[in-house]
């Protein structure tokens, strides 16, 4: 891949973590010849917890949020049937396809998005089969929260019923519903250091289970590689840099979101460190492919037309305007 090529496609953030970070990464790769100490882990998991601001035994860690929420997927659809959103994450829902009995997407649909909490209430009540329930908050890719408070409790109070939200962009959203696993133990939250933190790269993913997920996770084991160890322990000492961040890609994003209204352009703004768009060109993701931006198609998941781009650094977002805008122009 050329080296000019825009990458806005993967919802990483553009900017490297702080020297401090990286250094850390550096120093654990001086012990890759040895497993992650078990004192490391569980100073680790304090950490995670104090961050998250819940119990340690709640918190199970390892490389990537999609992998944990894979391991959850078929550890607990046995005897459940799987119900999910569409869109939404699609690396969960292969999972889902290859783990559940029965499978059923409830879907979102243009312009709001929005998650109707009555017919997921009435599926989740019929029959009143056993159900695993999996939602990301908010979505991806819509960008959209799709779960308040009371939508959750209502869930959470049906019999037979194991909720897991999937909050990997807290750090943008602030809504969590992290609180409530205490009290309900058929709740499970993922995260990840991958959006915020800048450390995608590093595959650090995490979970705040509620007690029936604790008792199924009991043989699980916690790890990460020695440098993802090492970098997400100093990168948690002080979380200043991932405000940071987020302020600065809010900024941008809702930069970019103006200047596509100017242009009449169909724009869905978000709680993430995307922006969802509509061109009137049923091919734009390949049209600017072929200008060197990389974006995500979601034809598949919305339509022609709709595609997801992530936020860059501003001069990352102006080139993407300027060519998107000269691509519209073919039609206008």
């Amino acid at each position: 891949m050329l080296n000019n090529t825009l990458r806005l496609h993967m919802n990483e953030l553009p900017y490297l973590p702080p020297q401090r970070v990286t250094e850390a990464a550096k120093k654990g790769l001086e012990k890759i010849n040895r497993y992650a100490d078990t004192g490391d882990l569980e100073t680790f998991r304090s950490i995670l917890a104090d961050y998250a601001d819940v119990d340690r035994e709640r918190i199970f860690f390892g490389p990537g949020s999609d992998m944990l929420l894979k391991e959850i997927t078929y550890l607990f659809s046995r005897g459940r049937k799987i119900v999910m959103v569409h869109p939404t994450f699609l690396p969960t829902v292969k999972s889902a396809r290859q783990s559940a009995a029965k499978l059923v997407r409830i879907r979102l649909s243009a312009p709001n998005f929005k998650l109707d909490t009555k017919i997921l209430l009435e599926e989740l009540t019929r029959q009143n089969e056993p159900s695993l329930v999996i939602i990301d908050n908010p979505n991806n890719p819509t960008g959209k929260i799709l779960l308040d408070e009371k939508a959750v409790k209502d869930i959470l109070n049906l019999k037979n019923i194991l909720l897991v939200i999937d909050e990997a962009y807290y750090e943008f959203s602030g809504k969590t519903f992290a609180s409530l696993v205490k009290n309900y133990p058929n709740l499970c939250i993922s995260r990840s250091l991958d959006k915020a933190f800048s450390l995608a790269g590093l595959r650090i993913g995490y979970i705040i289970a509620g007690d029936s997920f604790i008792r199924g996770l009991a043989d699980f084991y916690v790890y990460l590689p020695q440098p993802s160890l090492c970098a997400a322990m100093e990168a948690l000492k002080n979380t200043g840099y991932a405000v940071g961040n987020v302020a600065k890609i809010t900024g941008e994003r809702k930069r970019i979101f103006k200047s596509l209204r100017k242009l009449n352009i169909d724009v869905y703004d978000t709680e993430t460190n995307f922006l969802v768009i509509k061109s009137a060109l049923p091919d734009i993701a390949e049209r600017l492919r072929g200008n060197g931006i990389l974006v995500s198609d979601l034809r598949n998941a919305l339509g022609y037309g709709f595609i997801r781009v992530s936020i860059g650094l501003p001069e990352e977002n102006n080139t993407f305007l300027d060519t998107f805008s000269k691509l519209e122009g073919i039609i206008k």
